[in-house]
């Protein structure tokens, strides 16, 4: 059985102590592939250690997450592009596969909401300029999130709404931009309310993610989440959708293979 996260920050300093354990349980529990977003250019040279350490199971994006997207975003974003560049020339044996994360989050700052669009907007225009799909961090922004995305719309838009937590009616409208669902941990909280309707979504639309070191699941809610918790992920799915565990593993792996390409 071979599963995929779509999500997981495994470079982050909350693995510092235990970063090789913390892979080996991942792998044993069946996790072979692990797609690694950014953040901001502070955290690139741990993406490519990670990377080097782990090449078969390793895949990397880049991109400017929402949340750091401050007074000097244009330098950030020129990072982002330098980084496209050298990963994308013709004599490199490495390459990215999605531009990510990206997108709005008003939860944590209102003010920076225009150069968060500006950010989110020029960094679309990257994922198709390089055929890449998009990776969209949304928090408390379905509605700003959408109008940049209505903006774009088009077949070389696509991509995975990380950690998504919407609605029906927005599950519905972000599979209407090519996206598929990015589920977590939020599917095993008592409040996390899209367990209420997920079965009314197609499984083609589903992928899997852990958010790694965030939004771990029950039961380990509120501690470190890792990678090797996406089993837990998965036994509610079993649960939500009625299929046998193998049958979910497969479809929403071959679902990530749709979106990255590999």
């Amino acid at each position: 059985m071979i599963l995929t996260d779509t999500h997981t920050h495994i470079y982050s300093d909350a693995f510092d102590e235990d970063q090789g354990e913390m892979m080996q349980r991942a792998i044993d529990n069946g996790v072979q592939r692990f797609f690694v977003p950014a953040i901001d250019s502070a955290y690139t040279q741990s993406m490519y250690a990670i990377e080097s350490k782990y090449p078969e199971n390793v895949f990397l994006m880049m991109g400017l997450h929402p949340t750091h997207v401050k007074e000097n975003y244009k330098e950030e974003l020129l990072h982002v592009e330098e980084e496209l560049e050298k990963r994308f020339d013709k004599n490199s044996d490495t390459k990215f596969y999605a531009i990510g994360e990206v997108g709005i989050d008003l939860y944590w700052d209102t003010t920076s909401l225009e150069i968060q669009k500006e950010a989110f907007l020029h960094q679309i225009r990257l994922a198709k300029k390089y055929k890449l799909p998009i990776v969209i961090h949304c928090r408390e922004a379905f509605d700003e999130v959408f109008e940049v995305l209505e903006s774009e719309k088009g077949d070389d838009l696509f991509g995975i709404f990380h950690c998504f937590t919407g609605t029906i009616e927005d599950a519905h409208r972000a599979i209407g931009y090519n996206m598929k669902l990015g589920i977590g941990g939020v599917v095993t909280f008592k409040n996390g309310k899209i367990d209420t309707f997920l079965d009314q979504i197609s499984l083609d639309h589903i992928v899997l993610e852990t958010d790694a070191p965030y939004l771990a699941p029950t039961p380990y809610r509120g501690k470190r989440n890792e990678s090797s918790y996406l089993i837990n992920v998965l036994e509610k799915l079993v649960d939500i959708y009625q299929k046998p565990i193998e049958e979910l593993a497969a479809i929403t792996t071959r679902n990530s293979k749709d979106i990255f390409g590999v």
